[in-house]
């Protein structure tokens, strides 16, 4: 973000655009680097062994977690998908003739004109996708995939306290909403269009 400002800044002041995604992407991966380093370089790996029987050591993803993994992906991915090509169709036509007169290129009319037109439309409905999302995945409890709404029935059986588990849990989906409504409500804040 603070590279971003800086590019911004750089280019309000002279005109000239300093280069924005290759910079990026090295203090990117620096930062992943010195997290490296400082979590004690771990190299080893856990190499898969083949047993007469069946396979040893290695990673592994359980039948339930793929099961949600691909089913939350291709139903929420589909309804994103409907949202973001609603949005470009909701942008007029003689948007789309202007760009062409002016020459621009396919890529660079869905970049400056298009997309910044319609993510004005885009974002409300993606907000409630992504909540959606987070509130779905409590489906998992449904297949076998121990998340949180499996740990806290576990934990209300094991100690009787109902009020306190379903705190907890009222207290997490609470939070991951609002923290996902906030964000994209900031993000929306940046698309709106300014008025003078």
């Amino acid at each position: 973000m603070g590279w971003g400002r800086w590019v911004r800044a750089r280019r309000e002041a002279t005109g000239q655009a300093p280069m924005f995604a290759l910079p990026a992407l090295v203090i990117v991966i620096l930062a992943t680097g010195l997290g490296w380093l400082l979590g004690g370089a771990p190299s080893a790996l856990d190499m898969p062994e083949k047993t007469e029987i069946n396979v040893v050591g290695g990673g592994a993803v359980t039948p339930e977690f793929l099961t949600v993994l691909f089913g939350l992906t291709i139903y929420t991915a589909s309804y994103i998908a409907e949202v973001v090509r609603a949005g470009i169709q909701s942008v007029a036509f003689g948007q789309h003739e202007a760009s062409v007169s002016l020459g621009l290129t396919r890529a660079k009319e869905l970049r400056l004109v298009q997309l910044p037109q319609a993510l004005r439309v885009i974002i409300p409905p993606m907000t409630n996708q992504y909540l959606n999302l987070t509130k779905n995945s409590s489906l998992a409890v449904a297949v076998g995939y121990p998340d949180l709404v499996s740990i806290s029935n576990t934990s209300l059986n094991q100690t009787g306290r109902a009020i306190e588990c379903i705190a907890i849990v009222m207290a997490c989906y609470l939070t991951l909403s609002l923290l996902t409504s906030a964000l994209m409500n900031w993000y929306n804040r940046r698309a709106a269009l300014k008025e003078r």
